[in-house]
């Protein structure tokens, strides 16, 4: 068993505290991304894990085993890290067969298993090359491959691609996915980068400031975002958010924004002033409405378009002043100047109490 268990684990480097109280639970062959902004305690979890790094207070359990005591060597886990730390002066072969020499297997063991791990990567022509004479994509896969030579029960992995080029890490994605589910053995990955996290974890672990926020798969992040953080994170361009205004008439009880009513059934809140959120991609131009979809209409002024061949990204201010993206249908004809009328789709807006956490709702409709 492969599975890995974070019991209020803290890491404090003297007054700072890097990773706060989390508790996290990762299934036997389960494919786990940490994902956050730089500082957020990501890659601080994966070293505790790794033993690169002493823990705190809490424990981390391997299995059966608690490993907080033990060294890196002994935890049965391997590392990719994000600048694969090859040796210049080995060869792709010895690179990969270092840590199976050190093991003390056989050199007919070491031929099969780097030869194996090679063959399964498409870099069998490349293990008599030195690191300096491979390209960049080459280079992570003999350090994908010289974790996959050793047969670990955990594969870590921290930010790998995030030294390729755009059309390189889409590559590279397909791979180590594609190698997770030919391995069946327990991933966790680490990434700055949200598209790396939807397209490749069986689960996502949202992090900020040391704080565990969600952990989901990836629709369920997108789709039901614990509070506005997560919302704000998950999905490019993000979720746009704007300032509302609770109130009641006539015993209803309301949102105010600008001015649009919007009529609500049980919100969770005694809240005033609260925050509405939309994502880019359910706004939409009235003359290319999708069936079935109903809202409310706003007029916003054009800024800036951005044509992305499949998509428009306009980006517009709105009457009271907020800024607004909208991902649009790429037939709209739309130039910076021009006002829209635009139709924000009611079944897909969020609303966030003071404290930032989602609040449960029913939509109405609008006056």
């Amino acid at each position: 068993m492969a599975n890995v268990t974070f019991e209020q684990v803290t890491k404090r480097f003297e007054d700072y505290v890097a990773v706060n109280n989390l508790n996290l639970e990762i299934e036997d062959g389960e494919f786990l991304v940490f994902v956050g902004p730089s500082g957020c305690g990501k890659t601080t979890s994966l070293r505790l894990l790794a033993g690169l790094e002493s823990i705190t207070q809490g424990q981390i359990s391997i299995g059966d085993r608690r490993v907080n005591e033990l060294s890196p060597k002994d935890r049965d886990i391997a590392m990719v890290f994000q600048s694969y730390a090859l040796y210049p002066h080995m060869s792709v072969f010895e690179n990969m067969a270092f840590s199976l020499q050190l093991q003390g297997k056989s050199s007919i063991e070491i031929k099969q298993r780097v030869h194996g791990a090679a063959q399964q990567l498409g870099i069998e022509k490349l293990l008599n090359r030195k690191p300096k004479e491979l390209s960049g994509g080459q280079r992570q896969r003999v350090a994908v491959g010289r974790a996959i030579v050793r047969k670990p029960a955990v594969f870590l992995m921290d930010e790998p691609l995030s030294n390729l080029d755009a059309k390189l890490r889409v590559q590279a994605r397909k791979e180590i996915s594609k190698l997770h589910t030919d391995l069946k053995t327990t991933f966790i990955y680490v990434t700055h980068d949200q598209v790396e996290a939807m397209t490749m974890g069986d689960r996502i672990a949202v992090m900020k400031d040391g704080i565990l926020q969600q952990v989901d798969t990836p629709s369920n992040l997108y789709n039901n975002p614990t509070n506005m953080f997560v919302a704000g994170f998950i999905g490019s361009p993000a979720m746009n958010f704007f300032e509302v205004e609770r109130l009641e008439q006539g015993g209803k009880p309301y949102l105010k924004w600008g001015q649009t009513l919007i009529h609500l059934m049980f919100p969770e809140t005694e809240d005033r002033l609260l925050t509405l959120g939309i994502r880019p991609e359910n706004i939409y131009h009235p003359q290319y409405l999708p069936p079935d979809i109903q809202g409310f209409k706003i007029k916003a002024v054009v800024n800036l378009v951005e044509m992305m061949g499949n998509e428009l990204i306009v980006y517009l201010e709105t009457p009271e002043g907020s800024e607004l993206v909208a991902r649009l249908d790429p037939r709209v004809k739309v130039r910076s100047g021009e006002t829209l009328d635009l139709l924000l789709d009611s079944q897909r807006i969020y609303l966030f109490d003071s404290h930032q956490q989602t609040i449960q709702f029913m939509f109405n409709e609008t006056v």
